[in-house]
């Protein structure tokens, strides 16, 4: 199989719609981690704690596809690792199909490993230079006792095909591939246990954007034949519009909202929406009506958040009330259902030009001044 052809096959598709009668796959609600900061001498003891995640509910259902965006720092692939249990929470319940794994033992996890599997973000790392790419598929299969019918070699050679790589390849090292084919070969090695839920890290972050296309259409041509629910991590709304049936916008270790991908990226609520929608470049736009909003500052520390709205010390709309009390996420009146936004004082449904554009860092204002 061709990239042309896994391209050709899968530009127009859409994610498939969440059944909202579908009992959910994986449900999180509360989740924390917490990465305690030790200081001291002679003893060391605990003197604060990094937030990267704090608090965090949603769930994820069978086949469906939920995007995860956000800033650098914003606890978003420590999300994924918690999801995978490759990560140990402070806090909170993940449950899986029903069963309680928020702190399953290694046996307790042993037959839900298989089905919860990660697409990690770079592929040079993740790969064992050392093994051949039949020993790197085919190790999960060895590990979990799993004989598939004609042998574990016949198998990976079949997954090789699937992810549009030649199964002559078996033999060859990662060294010898490049990084989208490198990709791929992760990817194959997830499908390799069958899994219900995939994590994928921001898989093609670390790739040309010519080869982001072929991996993308891949992952979601497998979805939509295997059937797969996906968690799909990434920086680049482009992309996560694309892929993704509904999308959580993460920010400082917490949720500011959540919707289907139509209702998130045609009428957004919460402030920090609206200011990375705005960033997102488009071609042929309209620069008198393309909306323009620049925030001040950097992210907070995680080690001492703000108090209330983690948002607050960047919005343009906060008051005091956006310090004392933390907004609940929850579905305004005027939003779709499934919609909910964590802010008190949410954006109009639209994302049409405001009266003037909105310019809070100080340092871009007067530049612009100059040039004038």
């Amino acid at each position: 199989m061709s990239d042309n052809t896994t391209t050709k096959a899968a530009e127009d598709t859409v994610p498939a719609q969440r059944d909202p009668a579908a009992e959910p796959l994986m449900t999180v609600e509360g989740l924390t981690k917490h990465f305690p900061i030790m200081g001291g001498f002679p003893i060391k003891r605990k003197v604060g704690a990094v937030q990267a995640v704090d608090g965090l509910s949603f769930d994820i259902a069978p086949g469906e596809s939920l995007g995860l965006v956000g800033e650098s720092g914003c606890g978003k692939s420590t999300t994924g690792r918690l999801l995978t249990r490759l990560m140990e929470p402070t806090g909170g319940k993940i449950t899986y199909k029903g069963q309680d794994i928020t702190h399953a033992s290694r046996k307790q996890l042993a037959p839900v490993r298989s089905e919860i599997q990660m697409i990690f973000q770079d592929p040079y790392a993740s790969l064992n230079p050392r093994q051949t790419v039949g020993t790197i598929i085919s190790s999960p299969m060895e590990i979990n006792g799993i004989n598939p019918p004609g042998g574990r070699e016949k198998r990976v050679r079949e997954l090789l095909e699937i992810v549009g790589l030649n199964p002559e390849h078996y033999n060859r090292f990662p060294h010898e591939f490049s990084g989208g084919q490198r990709q791929r070969i992760g990817v194959a090695r997830a499908l390799a246990l069958e899994p219900k839920l995939i994590i994928a890290d921001e898989p093609v972050s670390a790739l040309d954007v010519s080869i982001q296309a072929q991996v993308i259409n891949l992952l979601q041509k497998l979805q939509r034949e295997l059937g797969i629910a996906f968690v799909f991590i990434a920086h680049d709304l482009s992309i996560v519009r694309h892929f993704s049936e509904r999308v959580a916008v993460m920010y400082l270790g917490k949720i500011m909202e959540i919707a289907d991908r139509d209702s998130l990226y045609n009428r957004p609520r919460h402030p920090y929406t609206h200011a990375l929608l705005s960033a997102v470049p488009e071609a042929d736009v309209d620069l008198d009506k393309k909306e323009r909003i620049r925030l001040s500052g950097d992210v907070p520390s995680p080690i001492m958040p703000p108090s209330g709205c983690r948002f607050r010390t960047r919005c343009w709309k906060a008051q005091d009330i956006c310090a004392s009390q933390e907004p609940p996420l929850v579905q305004l009146a005027t939003s779709k259902a499934g919609h909910l936004t964590a802010c008190h004082f949410p954006e109009d449904p639209t994302t049409e030009k405001r009266g003037e554009d909105i310019v809070l860092d100080p340092a871009l204002t007067a530049l612009e001044g100059d040039e004038a």
